[in-house]
């Protein structure tokens, strides 16, 4: 095992394990599905996992929106940058986990939880839609005595930089705020995604005490809309809200802060902390054909972000690393990236 120090980007979110399979309507109905729908596991859904599993050409997948973002960078990285905290059950869904971040060079450390099955996401692929079935499991009782493990808590103090998913605040607030300040304290970047449109919406108040210590905040234009409008900022413009976003108070003053906001094919917004141009940065054409699948992509451009920072690159490098990685993601199924490993070419 490499030593601690060799670890740049520490991640933490919730870990789930994505079984992908090509299916058809009757499957869908079995379960009660929409064809292209997000939702929570029920009841009625607990079969879908197993079935998914022994039925169907299933692609397992080390999932969870920060873990696809963990995966993504150390896929630019160096081998042995990234390692990854969150919570698993004691299961075989754990261990296939465990078997698919070995495959890619993740290091993992996860909280395992003897009385709760392992995080998983169902996902359903019918021509381009695809339904996603979630049991979050483990994966929502991650605690801060974990993070706080003399082992676990050394890692973070030799990490470079840190990065979290938003999902993460429906889980353990606490954990993200000794991040947060330990990132402060040691003027190292902290990097946070907003995740979907619920975390501003229902999560406000641990999103909003963890808002000073973010010097990178990263959202989509839905997620952004969802912040302007929970926190009666009456802004709709794009651009605005990266403003905005970029000029909420900040802990540490050694760093300003940055607001990156993706719109799919449109071009991706950066607001810089204390300056009045907002910046845009053109997406890269793909063919049609090209587009596999684009689950997975703000994940992507997340990780290839986040690998920029830690290696130092100028704030356009680290957003052409993102694109860059997010164009790889969907030409693969699910976000995925391939192999053998493409080597980042700065846009010319």
């Amino acid at each position: 095992m490499a030593a601690t120090k060799d670890y740049r980007l520490l991640c933490l979110e919730n870990p789930l394990l994505d079984i992908q399979a090509v299916g058809d309507d009757a499957l869908l109905a079995k379960y009660g599905l929409k064809a292209n729908d997000a939702i929570l596991a029920e009841e009625k859904h607990q079969g879908i996992f197993e079935d998914l599993l022994n039925n169907y050409d299933a692609k397992l997948i080390a999932g969870g929106a920060a873990q696809n973002t963990a995966r993504g960078a150390q896929y630019i990285l160096a081998p042995n940058s990234v390692v990854y905290l969150g919570g698993v059950g004691d299961d075989k869904y754990a261990a296939i986990l465990h078997d698919a971040v070995k495959q890619v060079g993740l290091r993992v450390e996860y909280r395992v939880d003897p009385k709760e099955q392992t995080g998983r996401c169902g996902v359903v692929i019918t021509g381009h839609n695809r339904s996603m079935c979630t049991e979050l499991g483990a994966a929502n009782h991650y605690d801060v005595e974990h993070l706080k493990k003399p082992e676990v808590w050394s890692l973070v103090e030799n990490a470079e930089a840190y990065y979290v998913g938003g999902y993460h605040f429906t889980v353990c607030p606490p954990a993200i705020m000794e991040l947060c300040k330990q990132a402060a304290a040691r003027n190292k970047p902290f990097i946070l995604s907003l995740s979907a449109p619920f975390i501003p919406q229902f999560f406000k108040d641990p999103l909003d005490a963890s808002a000073p210590y973010w010097d990178y905040v990263i959202g989509n234009e839905t997620e952004a809309a969802a912040y302007s409008e929970s926190h009666g900022l009456g802004l709709t413009d794009v651009k605005e809200i990266a403003k905005a976003l970029a000029n909420l108070p900040k802990e540490n003053a050694q760093r300003k802060r940055v607001a990156i906001i993706t719109q799919g094919t449109l071009p991706t917004v950066v607001a810089v902390q204390g300056e009045e141009a907002v910046q845009e940065f053109p997406v890269h054409a793909i063919a049609q054909d090209e587009i596999y699948d684009t689950n997975g992509a703000g994940d992507a451009f997340a990780g290839g972000f986040s690998a920029g920072i830690v290696e130092g690159r100028s704030l356009a490098e680290a957003v052409d690393m993102g694109q860059w990685l997010a164009r790889l993601s969907i030409k693969e199924l699910g976000p995925s990236y391939p192999f053998p490993k493409q080597t980042y070419q700065p846009t010319q």
